[in-house]
């Protein structure tokens, strides 16, 4: 699902195949979804590994494909 991505220093690395984000539900709101980091998919298929810029205090993690922009 990853694919390779030229940078600008001209290196190539894999792009994340999900995205990490903290979900808050507010009460007569809808929730809040931010943000929090990205995953990688092994090799194997077996599972990710996770790399989270922040760790939420609250609420759930919830992870979502990457979105192709």
């Amino acid at each position: 699902m990853s694919e390779n991505t030229n940078t600008e220093n001209g290196k190539v690395t894999k792009k994340p195949s999900h995205v990490a984000y903290s979900v808050r539900d507010r009460e007569g709101k809808d929730s809040k979804w931010t943000e929090i980091g990205v995953a990688f998919p092994h090799k194997d298929g077996k599972g990710y590994d996770i790399l989270f810029d922040v760790v939420p205090l609250s609420g759930r993690v919830t992870i979502r494909v990457q979105d192709q922009k």
